[in-house]
């Protein structure tokens, strides 16, 4: 018992510390975001790999099917199977992909075909007066939160943090995803709700760090991009916002280390609230693993923020996942486990 009560107080005492850490200069976000041409049927979305390369032709296939069963006219990036070592082509290459398809009138929309490492390379090759004078709407996740970041920070208009173009792309991801980019919606997230055979279902399950509501705008993405990012002045300003992060493959003690930096960054202590999505793949390992679990973790740094938290929403590399708009405000439910947005992420 006094372990116990003494683990709790050096917690208490890091977040704290960690809260009271000062920011860097950061990009402040516009007091009203430019909404995007909401997506109608036959219109054409470009198709870019900004990071990671996809050498498997009938992939690329897949993914030009699945855009037009959305209704959609897929236009493929230049690019888009070139490979240059584990990138999609060159870093000036990727970069003139995302700058073209900003710069065609034609183009409404541009998705991600894929994730992996290699956007935050090409941020200071893309032009961001072009961008910012065409909104549309950039889809995707994992390594694509560096364009996301980036574009809050310097374009001034919404994107949607959700399923590559490779993705799975399921009923619920695609329904999710309709109502948000093309509805023009203002739905509210949940966990679907778990078919198991069990007294007690184990799927779909939220855990509440510190209960209570919250407004603010969506801002986040992955957490080892975000953590990468800092200090480098390609993040928007994390003041009132509702960060929501997510990540694959990462043990506890990474994980401790990427909030951290955030927290001795300034952002965690400027938070409106904190929605820790899925974490991959992420569990300790071992029989006789004695260090901190995932979850007491984000107790440790999430929990004595003050401000609601919590962990389970269903987004990040799992088969069927939220679209959230990026810098669109919205509220969070630290007890029920939802965001509910306050507003289109679309004209």
């Amino acid at each position: 018992m006094t372990m116990r009560m003494d683990r709790r107080a050096l917690v208490t005492g890091m977040g704290a510390m960690l809260v009271a850490a000062k920011a860097p200069p950061v990009a402040p976000l516009p007091a009203t975001l430019v909404k995007p041409p909401r997506l109608r049927p036959g219109d054409v979305v470009g198709l870019i790999e900004p990071a990671g390369f996809t050498d498997d032709m009938f992939d690329l296939d897949l993914v030009k099917e699945t855009i037009v069963a959305m209704g959609l006219v897929p236009r493929p990036a230049p690019h888009l199977a070139a490979r240059h070592g584990y990138l999609a082509g060159t870093d000036k290459d990727r970069a003139a992909d995302v700058n073209a398809m900003f710069a065609d009138p034609q183009v409404r929309a541009v998705f991600a075909v894929r994730g992996g490492w290699g956007c935050a390379r090409i941020l200071p090759l893309l032009d961001f007066a072009t961008i910012r004078a065409n909104p549309k709407l950039l889809i995707g996740f994992s390594d694509i939160t560096a364009l996301h970041m980036a574009f809050a920070a310097r374009a001034g208009f919404t994107t949607i943090h959700g399923p590559n173009a490779s993705s799975n792309w399921g009923r619920f991801s695609w329904d999710g995803f309709r109502a948000v980019a093309f509805d023009g919606a203002m739905p509210t997230f949940a966990n679907p709700v778990s078919n198991e055979d069990r007294l007690v279902p184990r799927a779909g399950r939220i855990r509440t760090f510190h209960p209570g509501k919250a407004s603010g705008r969506l801002l986040g993405g992955n957490l080892t991009v975000l953590a990468a990012l800092m200090g480098t002045g390609w993040l928007p300003d994390f003041s009132g916002a509702i960060l929501f992060i997510e990540d694959i493959g990462e043990a506890p003690y990474r994980i401790d280390r990427m909030l951290t930096q955030l927290a001795l960054g300034g952002v965690l202590g400027r938070l409106a609230g904190v929605v820790f999505g899925q974490c991959t793949d992420c569990g300790a390992s071992g029989p006789s693993y004695g260090g901190f679990t995932l979850s007491e973790v984000l107790q440790q740094h999430l929990g004595s923020l003050g401000i609601p938290a919590f962990q389970g929403a269903q987004f990040g590399h799992v088969a069927n996942q939220f679209s959230l708009p990026v810098g669109v405000r919205a509220e969070m439910d630290a007890d029920a486990g939802t965001i509910r947005l306050l507003e289109p992420a679309v004209a």
